[in-house]
């Protein structure tokens, strides 16, 4: 029997909680009852469908402090048409991955009538998110209550409703038991092995296992590194010349573990079907401002921005600051510098004990620096791309990256690359390099993961001791859990996690020939930041909704684009080395030909041979065009042709 969307009922009093609506505190009664009738209408009539109840119910909000918290679930077969309406692929019973659709559900594994555990928690609250994003305003001209809250037809309610202030934050609920035998595989118990990429996958979704995968493969990625540096670092510590050979498996090295990942990563995301899974169509960023008007592309009517008014501010504002930015971080490398001639000098005129630490004081002072300004900057480039006005999350998302990655790029780099090459002083480039290193992972662990972490447990000790006090026959233990959730901090996306590994791939690939026990730091300081990173998304932050993801997004052109510039970086240190430069003692003009080729092929032909070598097997090709052929073939019916 086909089961629509008009028959289940939203009337259930008693539903698992898996996302939290949180109202501002002076909404009216009005806007509320208004809020909750259109979360539980029928879909053919415009709503969302879902189950929603208050947190406390009369008697505890006399009890109790009313926080305006509200509780929003589905029932099983509303989320099994909302996996369909989302485009869900899942595994099939012959091994094939296809969408999701109700009516087939039978011919998937691991489906069983009885059995909840078919879509896991974090898809569960994916499609609840997705469920109350798409409630549209209808015939309304504004919210009820807030005249000043304009609504026109096809705009997001949730959307405006968070722009207004009177929905304050919505987010999904830990599991308490799924997260405990979680964490009980992850980072409680320290050991060296693989991390349960699956299961994170399963508790907060492909996005935040895609990091962790990365994070865990670019770590025993570096280990090759780290094994050959130990012992090159030990037995030619004092010749600082001699790093041709490292210098050449540098640029190998750097060049092979992209490729190799892309594979990894593809396989992983076909298993999950996130590969496979059609793209939604984006809808206008919250941010996004202007005169209503009609996409001419889509039809709806929505807010119009020129584009010729974005391309002014972007070039008559935005890349002058950028580049000022730029300039005055130029001026601090240079004022470091000084600080370095400087202490030489004091060192050179006393030789005392003390004078010789005193060496290693600018760079110190000179590493905080620079995390200092890339954090100040990081707010400047927010503010910046956020008033450039782009319409999509992912234009603004690119802007942003661009500009944070430029500025991040100069400012941790240029000293090295200046001293490299034009001060050609080999012992202070290893002195710079292992000091930035190093500073930089100690710096981005105490205000990453500890600060935040201790600032927590402070939070934690006072709600606890506040639901202590309270009558002992009220059950407070989903209230203690959602006010303990709703005041942690919001997990902000993967963007400094990924931007501090693009950095520490920096400091290997670039200049690790000159200092070998670069990649050994990086590895100790990986293995902590996994256990740390994984402490603060189980109990620091907010758990994050899940994001269907099919790989890390525009970080892979940049990791490779810091490759390539490492395979130059590493060419030119080669070719300015004393053994190169003793067999061509007359002609230099041979050695720089020399140089630029082997520059060029090793841009180019590790990449074209690895990704011939690691094309997918035949069979594997054969399969995946079948499910694209079958894809096409059965197109997915949208939530809405079922209620109707």
């Amino acid at each position: 029997m086909k089961v629509t969307l008009s028959a289940l009922d939203t009337s259930e009093s008693s539903f698992t909680p898996l996302v939290v609506i949180e109202l501002a505190q002076d909404v009216k009664e009005e806007t509320k009852e208004w809020l909750k009738n259109r979360i539980i209408a029928k879909k053919k009539d415009g709503g969302a469908q879902l189950l929603f109840r208050p947190l406390l119910n009369k008697y505890e909000q006399e009890t109790l402090e009313n926080q305006n918290l509200y509780l929003v679930g589905a029932s099983k077969i509303r989320m099994l048409l909302g996996a369909e309406a989302v485009g869900l692929v899942k595994e099939c019973n012959d091994n094939t991955m296809r969408a999701f659709t109700y009516r087939t559900r039978q011919n998937f594994k691991g489906f069983d009538d009885n059995n909840d555990d078919f879509l896991t928690m974090a898809e569960c609250q994916f499609i609840i998110k997705h469920e109350l994003e798409n409630l549209r305003a209808k015939d309304e001209k504004m919210i009820p209550g807030y005249p000043q809250a304009k609504l026109y037809p096809g705009k997001s309610l949730l959307r405006r409703l968070l722009t207004s202030g009177i929905v304050i934050q919505v987010f999904p609920l830990h599991d308490s038991e799924a997260l405990k035998k979680l964490e009980d595989t992850w980072y409680t118990r320290f050991a060296l092995k693989y991390q349960p990429i699956d299961s994170i996958r399963g508790y907060f979704g492909e996005t935040i296992a895609l990091y962790f995968g990365f994070l865990e493969y670019f770590t025993f990625a570096l280990i090759p590194m780290a094994v050959i540096g130990l012992p090159y670092y030990l037995f030619v510590w004092e010749d600082y010349d001699k790093y041709v050979i490292f210098a050449s498996f540098n640029l190998i090295w750097s060049t092979v573990i992209l490729e190799l990942w892309k594979r990894g990563c593809a396989n992983m995301t076909y298993r999950w079907g996130t590969l496979l899974m059609k793209r939604k169509f984006e809808e206008p960023r919250p941010g996004f401002h202007g005169v209503l008007g009609i996409n001419s592309i889509t039809g709806k009517e929505e807010p119009l921005y020129p584009s010729y008014k974005r391309q002014l501010r972007i070039y008559l504002v935005s890349l002058p600051f950028v580049c000022l930015c730029l300039y005055f971080s130029l001026y601090v490398m240079m004022i470091y510098f000084d600080m370095e001639v400087w202490a030489l000098g004091l060192h050179e005129n006393s030789g005392s004990e003390w004078t010789s630490v005193l060496l290693y004081v600018p760079s110190i002072i000179y590493a905080i620096v620079i995390e200092i300004m890339n954090r100040l900057y990081r707010y400047a480039a927010e503010f910046l791309t956020s008033w450039e006005n782009h319409r999509l999350e992912s234009a603004y998302q690119n802007h942003l990256i661009l500009k944070v990655l430029v500025f991040n790029f100069l400012n941790c780099f240029a000293s090295l690359f200046y001293i490299a090459f034009v001060l050609k002083d080999m012992k202070l480039l290893r002195q710079s390099l292992a000091t930035l290193l190093i500073t930089s992972q100690i710096l981005n662990q105490i205000m990453e993961s500890f600060l935040p972490y201790w600032l927590q447990r402070k939070h934690g000790v006072r709600v606890k001791r506040k639901v202590q006090a309270l009558k002992a026959d009220i059950d407070a233990t989903l209230y203690e859990q959602v006010i303990l959730e709703k005041e942690m901090g919001t997990y902000l996306g993967t963007f400094d996690d990924y931007l501090e590994l693009f950095l520490q791939f920096g400091y290997v690939s670039l200049f690790s020939c000159v200092y070998p026990l670069a990649a050994a730091f990086a590895v100790l300081n990986n293995f902590t930041e996994v256990n740390s990173d994984a402490l603060k998304m189980c109990r620091v932050f907010k758990r994050p909704f899940s994001e269907p993801s099919a790989n890390i997004g525009v970080w892979q052109l940049a990791f490779e684009t810091m490759s390539v510039i490492s395979v130059v970086t590493n060419c030119a240190l080669i070719g300015m080395s004393p053994q190169v430069n003793a067999v061509f003692p007359e002609s230099k003009a041979d050695l720089i030909l020399i140089v630029v080729a082997v520059e060029v092929l090793a841009s180019s032909s590790p990449s074209a041979t690895i990704v011939s070598f690691l094309r997918p097997p035949q069979p594997c090709r054969t399969q995946m065009k079948l499910v694209t052929e079958n894809l096409k073939e059965e197109p997915m019916e949208s939530g809405k042709e079922k209620a109707t």
